[in-house]
């Protein structure tokens, strides 16, 4: 008897194409574990080296997260979630940074977002910030009260700054800086109170004594702030002067993180499908090995030397493209602007390293699964058995099909009874304990798909009866087949048609919502004084400021876990704003929209658990608490936004105050004097503009979905030539028997027809199981399913499902 070791390496030699299919999916499955970990690896471990604050060995700054509590008990937790705002410090704490004892100066530091003269967008600082910097005046002096230093311009001169305290004259008193940076200098005293934020410094500076170390600077710092403030070193102190940074290591993490968790148990999944698939497929040359001596330890022992034989190799090559996927996708997202351009993709070996363990580790669980009743049956029965396929179902997968199937269902019904978010986490849920079923249960749902196509392909002849008793007989093979087209569909199919529903339902509400005709737009900020100048327009009869932002509100029934709502801040009264705004109000009225009070978004409202007349706790966008008085509830807040206050209430708590949209009904001789403000529009061109801001996000989820589907079709494709390869001896037994070539590939046709249509039905019950009740809490409405994308999906499917069959087939009957 040969030893274990030369049976697994004189299988792979003499039927590598056994072992092929095997390798593909490990190879893949390495790829997309990899590409998902270098993306998380990135997220956790992205830096930059501070370039503001590069000489301030130490910067206070302030929280910019809010931090809750979930759970009890051992189940306790504290997350985070950031702030839509950026959240800033009480002046009062500048001298305390300077009383640490190792402290030479602390500086205030401060930016406003301005525009000039000809509405440039700039930025300002004020000039002690220059402690810091090193900037020098090239000509002229420092700025005092009422006076600038610019980057261009000539001393003496007068300019107009657009600021958030609103407008203002200075004098030019000096130049510095690179010529074209735009940016801008003023006197302390004015650039703290024009900032917008009374009171408020964006961060401190501490510049140490002579000798002072860094970690002795910050510690004294930290204890003299008394936990008011982050103190920050290093090139943590980059996240403080960019918080594009913190959001792309956010994004960066959770992609890498949830979608990488799901994206690599479905390839995992798969790919120990394909291992069990191939040890099952040689379940007659066990049986032989058993009738001639080999014991149970000897089979065990030479599937899991196949699986060392074959899983390193994939996992190391599958590496490589995972690589490629993984620099692809991260060039995409900083193109697109969601990562700064100085953070890099961080490849390095750990991630690679759990790429390749997981794909042995896959193996090995995988083959050793597949071995236990082949190794454990007597060598008679494995013979038995090895001619015809058990019909009795598993006592372990059963069951704990049964359950996910259950579980399913009760999440889908919790889903449903949900809204807003709580649906659409629910019913991620539902999505994988429906595949999981199908995974645990595929034979008998084999047998079931079976029994129903198999009706109508006996009407086909010859060719599709008998593919319709092949796959009743056959149903662990045509289950490894349904499989993977499930996962493609239902995956795909989800990530796709919830972004087309969504986009559906936004786009009209926006077209319903804006029922001003005319649009003004300024993606930097329209003009302080734009409203009133557009109110004194001749032609204008209403004019009103809208200014986009986020909050942060509490969830009823799920604890302190707090969600992020769109809001809107109104410059205007509540009455002009339903003559060009129509929310669709359902209870109260925005007559009574004043400071402390907010209207809300029916559905948000549900998931607060608050009324009319109630009053909403919830965090500004800076993190500030605030309770406005509840005076209305509407049905539009997906189009527009799902809270409206007064922007009396949000001016102060912004960084750029002014308004970004103006809706005014006008006639149409009044748009020329009203580009003056900014980009002119109607309703409907306004509602196809904010369509392409969410190009991003629909990006995101065909890329998730190309990355899923293309997996799992490759699966599909892969477990389908080993099937088809497997049945040489039988295709050549119907050729021997008379069957002509043209009625085997016809049978082989018929065959991939009901995997397919099986496999296609299957997968979209379980999407619809999964949208309906997502849709329904997200946006009210059921799921929009595009005809033809769809169509296309069905149609990929079913190309690649019969190309896969028809060309191993005709080359088996060579």
């Amino acid at each position: 008897m040969h030893s274990p070791n030369r049976l697994a390496r004189a299988a792979i030699r003499f039927k590598p194409s056994a072992f092929a299919g095997t390798f593909v999916a490990l190879l893949m499955a390495a790829m997309i574990v990899s590409a998902c970990g270098l993306l998380l690896a990135t997220g956790i471990t992205a830096s930059v080296p501070p370039q503001r604050y590069a000489a301030a060995p130490v910067v206070a700054a302030a929280d910019q997260s809010f931090h809750y509590t979930t759970g009890s008990g051992e189940d306790r937790d504290t997350e985070s979630v950031a702030y839509p705002d950026r959240a800033r410090l009480d002046d009062s704490l500048v001298a305390k940074a300077a009383s640490a004892p190792g402290a030479a100066k602390a500086v205030a530091d401060l930016a406003l977002p301005v525009r000039t003269d000809n509405n440039t967008p700039a930025t300002a600082h004020n000039w002690a910030s220059t402690a810091f910097t090193g900037t020098k005046p090239a000509t002229g002096k420092a700025p005092g009260p009422g006076e600038a230093v610019t980057t261009t311009g000539t001393v003496g001169e007068r300019i107009t700054l657009d600021t958030p305290g609103g407008k203002r004259e200075f004098r030019i008193s000096g130049t510095a800086g690179a010529p074209g940076s735009n940016e801008i200098w003023l006197a302390d005293a004015d650039a703290r109170a024009l900032s917008g934020h009374p009171g408020k410094v964006d961060a401190i500076a501490v510049l140490p004594r002579p000798g002072t170390p860094t970690a002795t600077l910050a510690a004294q710092v930290k204890q003299a702030l008394g936990g008011q403030a982050q103190v920050r070193t290093g090139d943590d102190r980059a996240t403080v002067e960019d918080s594009g940074l913190a959001k792309a290591k956010e994004m960066l993490t959770g992609l890498g993180g949830s979608f990488g968790g799901v994206a690599a148990m479905v390839a995992v999944f798969t790919a120990a499908g394909t291992v069990a698939l191939s040890v099952g497929q040689r379940s007659r040359e066990y049986a032989l090995l058993r009738a001639i001596g080999a014991t149970p330890r000897q089979i065990r022992r030479t599937i899991a030397t196949e699986a060392l034989l074959v899983a390193p190799l994939a996992g190391v090559l599958g590496c490589l493209p995972g690589v490629a996927l993984a620099t692809w996708w991260f060039g995409q997202l900083r193109d697109k602007g969601a990562i700064p351009d100085a953070v890099d993709l961080a490849i390095t070996p750990l991630p690679l390293l759990i790429a390749v363990a997981t794909t042995v580790l896959t193996a090995l669980c995988a083959g050793a699964a597949a071995a236990r009743r082949p190794s454990k049956i007597k060598p008679g029965q494995a013979l038995a058995e090895s001619a015809a396929e058990r019909l009795r179902p598993g006592w372990i997968r059963t069951p704990l099909g049964i359950a996910s199937l259950v579980g399913g269902c009760v999440f889908a019904g919790v889903a449903a009874s949900e809204t807003g978010e709580n649906a659409a986490n629910a019913a991620l849920g539902v999505v994988m304990l429906f595949m999981l079923s199908v995974a645990l249960l595929g034979p008998l749902v084999a047998r079931a798909c079976a029994a129903v196509f198999g009706l109508p392909l006996r009407a086909a002849g010859a060719p599709g009866s008998l593919a319709a008793a092949n796959s009743r007989t056959n149903a662990r093979r045509l289950a490894s087949a349904i499989t993977p087209i499930v996962l493609a569909m239902a995956f795909s199919s989800v990530l796709v048609f919830m972004h087309t529903s969504e986009e559906r339902a936004t786009e009209d509400q926006q077209r319903a919502g804006i029922i001003a005709n005319q649009v003004v737009t300024a993606p930097a900020g329209l003009p302080s004084d734009a409203v009133a100048r557009a109110a004194a327009t001749p032609g204008v009869d209403t004019a009103v400021g809208l200014t986009r932002t986020a909050v942060l509100i509490p969830n009823a029934g799920a604890g302190s876990t707090p969600r992020d709502a769109s809001a809107q801040g109104v410059t205007g009264t509540g009455t002009d704003l339903a003559k060009v705004q129509d929310l669709g109000i359902r209870t109260g009225s925005l007559a009574s929209l004043a400071p402390g009070t907010a209207a809300i978004d029916a559905s948000l409202a549900d998931a607060a658990g608050v009324r009319t007349g109630d009053r909403l706790p919830l965090l500004l966008p800076d993190g500030t608490k605030a309770a406005p008085k509840i005076v209305a509830t509407y049905e539009r807040g997906l189009g527009l936004a799902q809270l409206t206050f007064p922007q009396a209430d949000l001016r102060t708590h912004l960084t750029s105050p002014t308004p970004t949209t103006l809706l005014a009904r006008a006639t149409p001789a009044a748009a020329t004097p009203l580009a003056a403000l900014g980009h002119v529009t109607d309703a409907a061109g306004h509602a196809a503009a904010q369509s392409l801001d969410r190009e991003v996000n629909a990006w995101a989820n065909t890329v998730m979905a190309a990355v899923l589907g293309g997996f799992a079709a490759v699966a599909a494709v892969n477990t389908l030539v080993m099937t088809v390869f497997d049945r040489r001896r039988e295709l050549g037994t119907l050729r021997l028997i008379g069957t002509t070539r043209r009625q085997v590939l016809k049978m082989i046709r018929w065959e991939a027809l009901l995997v397919v249509a099986a496999g296609v039905v299957i997968g979209s019950a379980i999407a619809l199981a999964t949208l309906v009740p997502m849709m329904n809490g997200l946006t009210g409405r059921a799921p929009y399913i595009p005809p033809l994308l769809y169509g296309s999906f069905a149609g990929g499917i079913l190309v690649l499902g019969l190309a896969a069959t028809a060309l191993p087939a005709r080359a088996a009957l060579k």
